[in-house]
């Protein structure tokens, strides 16, 4: 039985380098994992979505609306915007940063309100958490994304997996104290 993640996100968070974080502890733990990313039209604040699907045998890394076992929104409004991918047990875990799209930015739009009581009210397991304030009493706001790795493996009940090792790859040396400590955040 295969899971299926999609983690959503704004270009610049993080989003791909967690997917694959996920990805490679996945693998060495002996599922057969598949993963595909999908790139907003911009590098930075564009849209950015990775599917991970894992288990004994996955012929697709595809996650079709209202299949996904687990959404991870590193953005609130992410979060909102593929809650249709979720399945109606699924789990929710999101990140409630704000990151203000172009038409906000630009005062042709007003960025929603009431974006986590609307999820909670639609999704029965939601998980949310403000990884920026974490990231930010660590001294690193750009290691959010590893406070949100964290939260997930919780949730998915990986921590059997060595994370750590799997970020000391994945960073430059000298941001592996910082994140390693995010990550006991997220995990905790």
């Amino acid at each position: 039985m295969a899971k299926s993640l999609l983690l959503v996100g704004v270009g610049g968070q993080g989003t791909i380098l967690v997917s694959k974080i996920l990805s490679e502890g996945l693998l060495e733990e002996g599922y057969d994992v598949k993963m595909s990313e999908i790139h907003g039209m911009a590098q930075r604040g564009g849209s950015v979505t990775t599917q991970i699907r894992f288990g004994d045998k996955v012929y697709s890394p595809t996650i079709n609306k209202g299949e996904a076992d687990v959404l991870v929104s590193f953005e609130k409004l992410e979060g909102a915007r593929y809650v249709s991918q979720l399945k109606k047990d699924g789990t929710l875990i999101v990140n409630e940063e704000e990151m203000w799209p172009l038409p906000v930015l630009a005062g042709l739009e007003k960025y929603p309100e009431n974006i986590m009581e609307e999820l909670k009210s639609k999704i029965d397991n939601v998980i949310s958490i403000n990884a920026r304030d974490i990231a930010e009493e660590l001294g690193e706001p750009r290691c959010q994304n590893i406070v949100m790795l964290g939260l997930i493996v919780k949730a998915l009940g990986l921590e059997n997996i060595d994370w750590k090792q799997k970020i000391k790859k994945f960073l430059p040396e000298r941001v592996h104290e910082v994140n390693l400590k995010a990550f006991e955040r997220g995990l905790n």
